[in-house]
């Protein structure tokens, strides 16, 4: 080989900038780290080459710069992500050498939970009020079903006058005008996932006769009024009284 090219392919090896490495605490073999919710998870970034340990780390959350320790930039550098929450769910944590932010190492997080759903719950309502019930469905890996039962048999949305309605947090069942016969009852939604099994929460609704309710404020003036009208009735009777008597 000619000395030259030699010398050529040793100077490019030898000058080559190298990356980093991150390592997770629980440990991963790809790119993404599986945490449970509110459980911790500890990410280390270092040089790939030794000779670079006295050159300053950069960390990234989602290409946001994460502010760090001086005492934790250089060598090896870590971020503790405790307890872990929703939002870190799918969050990017991205590591490299201040001097060469063109080679980086990141990880995912993968945030695993299911509906927070347990215990039971009493409802009294009044008669033509509306109902409304709700229960947590949020999940990862998302739930495999969401039911609602009403004594334990499916709630009928056509006979009760139910709907029911999701936003991918929260499953809503409603009724706008209940009726004793038809809503009391023990209802219970059921959330199945493939990761966490089967979680559920109890709903006793009562349904009370509907009250006559006076409105306050114009029957406390209305009571002023007549309060009022008396009392002056009472002072001008007084007058005349008085009057007689002298």
């Amino acid at each position: 080989m000619n000395p030259a090219i030699l010398f050529l392919l040793l100077f490019c090896h030898t000058t080559q900038t190298t990356g980093v490495i991150i390592e997770s605490q629980p440990s991963s073999s790809v790119d993404v780290v599986q945490v449970g919710l509110r459980q911790s998870v500890s990410l280390a970034c270092r040089p790939d080459d030794v000779a670079q340990n006295e050159e300053e780390l950069v960390w990234l959350r989602n290409g946001e710069k994460i502010k760090l320790m001086e005492e934790n930039k250089k060598g090896e550098s870590k971020v503790c992500i405790s307890p872990a929450i929703y939002d870190d769910n799918g969050a990017t944590f991205t590591c490299y050498l201040q001097s060469n932010s063109s080679d980086v190492a990141f990880v995912t997080l993968n945030v695993t939970y299911h509906p927070e759903l347990n215990g039971s719950e009493e409802v009294t309502i009044e008669e033509e009020e509306s109902l409304v019930l709700q229960c947590d469905m949020r999940a990862n890996p998302l739930l495999s079903s969401m039911l609602w039962t009403l004594n334990g048999s499916m709630v009928d949305l056509l006979a009760g006058g139910f709907t029911v309605t999701s936003d991918g947090f929260t499953s809503v069942l409603q009724a706008r005008r209940v009726e004793k016969s038809v809503h009391g009852g023990t209802y219970k939604c059921t959330a199945t996932s493939p990761s966490a099994g089967v979680h559920s929460k109890l709903f006793h609704v009562i349904v009370t006769e509907k009250t006559i309710k006076f409105p306050l404020m114009p029957t406390i003036a209305g009571l002023v009024v007549v309060f009022l009208t008396a009392l002056l009735a009472v002072v001008s009777r007084w007058k005349k009284i008085t009057k007689c008597c002298k």
